[in-house]
């Protein structure tokens, strides 16, 4: 491939050159007169020969190592040959008689310098060895056609009667041609090799056509010819050119590698014995021709025998050499081979699987040993037998008809589990990969790759015994149970789910810890699976909750049994606990066209809704599933997700209840109540949904939200009423105690809206002084730090004793309508309301009366000496605008 781009174009330009400088050369040198020839001649040949030698160097400055000093070696060589040619024609004239080429440079040159760059040049694909032999091909050749010439300008060179100088001037081409044959040689590999190599076919060009002029001088020397000068010396500008276009030539590192032809390549090995044949032929027609020989033809070759011999040795010495590594290849293949098959003996025995060759009657042909070490057989008792003998009927078969399966295909692969009998008798599972090898000459039969996989198995099903069943009671989970209730409804629509849930188990866990409870559900699960038939199921769904299927009649005296049985206390640790239980039951309902596993769930739904309906009934016993029960759930579900969009909508509002001072009869403050006007259902009473948002935490936004606005009407109503002070009450929910940054949101509220902390109070049922008392304990500390007023809600009906209340900051109790109703009717609740009212009054604690709705109930609290009231004799909870009118008008009584 030629080079392309800028820089080929510059080498394309340069090559232009030369040959133009050569046409000029030749116009001069056959057009002008004999003087003019002599000027041209010294003149060309050592411009040229400078210009080959620089670029030669600079050839070498585009490489390291030693491709740079062989380069050098090449210019340093091709400078001494221009100065010995140029020194030479010094010599030469008309005039003058013709002598040989001045040796002393141009030999150092020529068979030095020149061919030690050509031997330091880089080739990993030519030895040193090589290269001394392609020196000696070229001795060898060039020799050859000298001894050729000699005897066909025999009589020539005999009348002219040569000497020393004529032998010195026949060097000449012998140096250029075995420099010529040396590139030459260098020429295939290179390219074939590496994809490069043209600058030496232009050297080697240029050798060639050194030899050219040489070769011509040496003959014009034997016949005195006076043309010495002229168009010979067109071979050396020729040869300098060539040698200048290939250093110049740029480096194309992207030229295809040439293949060529083993014919050509072994006809490069030849040619050198073919030149020596011919030379040895030319010397015995010499000696039939002239009867006699001549020195010259003896010394000749002799010089190729001893060329031939050198050149056997070197081969001789190349064929033991490759001798030795072929056979350290072959040592080291065979102990290679020897290892690997060690090693494939090693891993085929000690392997986990069982290796096997059957014939496709299943007789078995080789046996690894590794079958004594799994299944406890010996490989020679295995070996000549028929292995569908040694199995059960069932996994012959299977066996039998794997193997007629794989056998006319071959390489055909196929996989089966078989059980297969170990030598002592136990039964053990496998997994036997066939594969179809009977084409293969190195096997010839079916190869069974047998793995034990009992203990996987074992492993199997374990994992699918605990998918399927619970942990701790070991009863069938609640999946397992799914799936043999859909199983019974496709064989029958006789079926009952009993969905079971104990009472109070929380207790247990808090009280006595886990243990305790775990303890107390195993015996449960006893207790359970002792009061059902072998038929039924019965499952533990999680935490306290079973589950039991029953098919056919008896439903309901299965679950009069449980609870029956349940009556009896259970012996946990030193403890007897009474576990009393909730049971709902349900059979099918709904579209029998639906899959039994839709049907299953509806199932399991019913009775643990019925569950819920007895135990909101009080516990411990049993319901049996109403479609109005789901009817109330899904009216519940659409209850919580239209409060949740009324959250987000801000549909929601806030009533106020006046709070008046029974001793100036003024409204002082008011008690926030939420109210939800619903869209399409009307007014949703607050025992409704509170509950709602009490069980699925939306109380806590909720009662974020009622906060914020009832203390931003507070200090509406007080700015409007001049400063007057307003106090305002916000029931908190126990599940906003829950929230650890409940004080830290009064707090960013109160400061947002502005509110008095003093003017807040906030109030809370005696459950919250029950439930994690510590805890509550460090949140009521921390609102109380805030300046603001606590208060206990509906006390009285709760079961806060009087240690709490000492224990907790609280400023106010509210005592229950229900006492209050009934003043002046009952003797004891009147005694009970003045003891509150006493209560309070000794423990340093305002009071607040609820539920006023007549005269009586007023004065009889006056004389109690209570100091607040609220009821519908004073106002009923009102909107916003109507509540501020009654704070701004003062008295309501």
């Amino acid at each position: 491939m030629a080079p392309s781009s800028t820089a080929g174009r510059r080498w394309l330009r340069a090559c232009a050159l030369i040959v133009s400088l050569l046409v000029v050369v030749v116009v001069l040198l056959t057009g002008g007169a004999p003087d003019t020839d002599r000027i041209v001649a010294l003149t060309a040949l050592p411009l040229a020969a400078v210009a080959a030698a620089a670029a030669c160097l600079w050839r070498s400055r585009q490489f390291t190592g030693r491709a740079r000093w062989g380069w050098a070696t090449l210019a340093a060589g091709i400078a001494l040959w221009g100065a010995g040619q140029f020194r030479f024609l010094l010599g030469t004239g008309p005039s003058v008689e013709p002598g040989p080429i001045d040796p002393s440079l141009t030999l150092l040159g020529m068979a030095v310098l020149v061919p030690a760059g050509l031997l330091i040049m880089p080739s990993s694909s030519q030895p040193l060895v090589n290269r001394i032999r392609s020196i000696l091909d070229g001795l060898m050749i060039a020799t050859s056609l000298i001894l050729v010439a000699w005897v066909a300008a025999a009589e020539l060179i005999t009348g002219a009667g040569v000497g020393l100088p004529f032998y010195l001037t026949l060097a000449f081409p012998v140096g250029d041609i075995v420099i010529a044959t040396m590139a030459a040689y260098m020429l295939p590999q290179l390219r074939r090799r590496h994809g490069c190599g043209a600058d030496l076919a232009f050297f080697a060009a240029g050798m060639l056509a050194f030899a050219v002029s040489d070769i011509g001088y040496a003959y014009l020397g034997l016949v005195h010819d006076d043309g010495i000068g002229r168009l010979l010396d067109l071979g050396w500008l020729a040869g300098y050119g060539l040698i200048i276009a290939g250093a110049l030539r740029p480096r194309v590192p992207a030229v295809p590698p040439m293949d060529l032809p083993r014919g050509v390549l072994g006809g490069a090995v030849m040619l050198p014995y073919l030149a020596v044949l011919a030379a040895l032929a030319s010397s015995v027609l010499f000696h039939v021709s002239t009867g006699h020989s001549h020195p010259f033809v003896a010394y000749a070759r002799s010089f190729l025998i001893l060329l031939i011999v050198g050149r056997q040795l070197l081969t001789q010495l190349e064929n033991r050499s490759l001798t030795r590594h072929l056979e350290k290849r072959v040592a080291d293949r065979t102990a290679e081979l020897y290892v690997r098959e060690q090693q494939f003996h090693a891993l085929v025995q000690q392997s986990s699987d069982v290796v096997t060759v059957v014939s496709p009657d299943a007789d078995v042909i080789y046996q690894s040993e590794s079958v004594q070490r799994i299944f406890g057989y010996a490989p020679r008792f295995l070996t000549g037998r028929r292995l569908t003998q040694l199995l059960d009927p069932a996994s012959a078969h299977r066996l039998a008809q794997a193997l007629r399966q794989v056998t006319g295909r071959p390489h055909a692969t196929t996989v089966l589990e078989l059980t297969v009998q170990h030598r002592d008798g136990r039964t053990r599972e496998a997994e036997m990969t066939i594969t179809n090898l009977l084409d293969d000459p190195h096997v010839g039969g079916l190869v069974l790759n047998t793995r034990d996989i009992s203990e996987r198995m074992e492993l199997q099903e374990q994992l699918v015994y605990e998918a399927y069943h619970d942990s701790l009671t070991q009863l069938a989970n609640r999946a397992l149970f799914r799936d043999r209730t859909a199983a019974a409804l496709e064989a029958s629509t006789d079926v009952t789910v009993l969905h079971l849930d104990l009472d109070g188990f929380k207790r247990v866990n808090d009280s006595l810890g886990h243990l305790a409870g775990d303890q107390l559900l195993v015996q449960v699960a006893d207790r359970i699976t002792a009061c059902v038939r072998d038929s039924d199921v019965v499952a533990r769904f999680g935490a306290d909750e079973f589950g039991v299927l029953v098919t056919g009649d008896g439903a309901e005296a299965v679950a009069r049994r449980i609870l029956d049985d349940l009556e009896e206390p259970i012996v946990v640790g030193e403890r007897l606990i009474h576990a009393r239980a909730s049971i709902g039951s349900a059979g099918p309902d709904g579209d029998a066209a639906l899959p039994a596993g839709e049907r299953a769930e509806q199932i399991m739904r019913n009775a643990d809704l019925a569950m819920h309906h007895a135990k909101a009934a009080g516990g411990g016993v049993f319901a049996e599933y109403r479609p109005r029960m789901r009817d109330g759930l899904i009216e519940r579900l659409e209850l919580e997700n239209d409060l949740r969009g009324a959250l987000e909508r801000g549909e929601l509002r806030l009533h106020y209840q006046p709070t008046v001072d029974l001793e100036t009869h003024e409204v002082v403050g008011f008690e926030a109540l939420v109210r939800w006007p619903h869209p399409t259902r009307g007014m949703i009473n607050p025992l409704d949904f509170i509950p709602i948002a009490e069980a699925t935490g939306l109380i806590v936004p909720l009662g974020r939200w009622v906060l914020h606005e009832a203390c931003r009407q507070a200090v509406e109503w007080s700015a409007a009423a001049g400063g007057r002070p307003l106090k305002m009450s916000v029931n908190v929910s126990v599940r906003q105690f829950d929230q650890a940054g409940l004080p830290e949101t009064v707090a960013a509220i109160l400061a947002e809206t502005g509110m008095p902390a003093d003017r807040l109070c906030l109030e809370m049922t005696e459950s919250v002084l029950m439930t994690d008392t510590e805890s509550n304990l460090e949140q009521l500390v921390r609102l109380k730090a805030l300046g603001l007023t606590l208060a206990i809600d509906d006390f009285g009906t709760g079961y806060s004793s009087l240690a709490y209340l000492r224990r907790f900051p609280v400023d106010t109790l509210k005592i229950d309508r229900s006492f209050v109703e009934r003043l002046g009717v009952l003797a004891d609740d009147t005694a009970l309301t003045d003891t509150i009212v006493r209560l309070g009054k000794s423990l340093g604690m305002a009071t607040v009366a609820e539920g006023i709705e007549e005269f009586g109930q007023l004065a009889a609290l006056r004389e109690m000496g209570c100091g607040f009231a609220q009821g519908y004799y004073f106002s009923r909870p009102v909107p916003a605008a109507e509540a501020g009118r009654l704070f701004l008008e003062g008295a309501v009584a």
